[in-house]
């Protein structure tokens, strides 16, 4: 059952905006993190007033489609190509691009889809996302294709706390400008202080909106 509804993701939304407004940010984009809770997450964010969800697993998000199509729905788990097809009549927002292949696919699928590229800022395995020596081979890759390439997404360090982050935030958020985009997807719940003062201007939470997240098999599926 679930131990969330929309008027304590409404009141965990206020103390969010509470929490960028005090590292400094402004205008910072929140996207409602939904992935493992049932439809009536994605139910009570858009209620409390997120306009955007982020899902990981893209046989989840499909048993949520009828939930889903009343928001924007950013998709920012590793995606394997075969899952593109299934996601894109659903997915507004394509956030771990991170191979020519993927991009590729999800042009062939999806033209025009909203794209942001995953930098890997951490060099730990499993995160995803390309190394920022390769950023710009990437980033002129899909370039060419008939997407809309509109930022730089990353994902911070599993050790050291939230400031072990910084360093790999700033060079992501050099990137963002350096390659004139606009949009910096960077922050979580544990480290979207950091994120902000670095110059995220979306971040992606889940558990401080909906509280702790139960693993089940679908954490494995890609």
């Amino acid at each position: 059952m679930s131990t969330f509804s929309a008027d304590s993701v409404r009141a965990a939304l206020d103390e969010l905006h509470a929490r960028i407004a005090a590292a400094g940010g402004s205008d910072v984009e929140i996207v409602a993190v939904t992935k493992t809770f049932g439809p009536e997450a994605i139910e009570a964010a858009l209620a409390a007033g997120c306009r955007s969800i982020g899902e990981n697993y893209a046989q989840e998000l499909v048993a949520k489609r009828e939930a889903a199509q009343a928001a924007e729905v950013h998709f920012i788990g590793q995606l394997q190509t075969n899952k593109v097809r299934q996601l894109a009549d659903i997915v507004d927002v394509y956030e771990t691009v991170d191979r020519p292949k993927l991009a590729n696919e999800i042009a062939k699928r999806a033209p025009g889809a909203r794209v942001l590229i995953q930098v890997d800022a951490t060099g730990e395995p499993g995160k995803g996302g390309v190394p920022l020596a390769e950023l710009d081979r990437l980033v002129e890759h899909v370039r060419t294709l008939d997407l809309d390439l509109i930022g730089l997404m990353t994902v911070g360090p599993t050790d050291g706390g939230p400031s072990a982050a910084a360093p790999g935030f700033r060079s992501v958020r050099a990137a963002v400008d350096r390659l004139g985009l606009s949009v910096c997807s960077m922050g979580m719940t544990g480290d979207l202080e950091v994120a902000v003062a670095e110059g995220s201007t979306q971040v992606r939470v889940g558990t401080a909106l909906f509280g702790r997240r139960v693993r089940t098999r679908s954490d494995q599926e890609r």
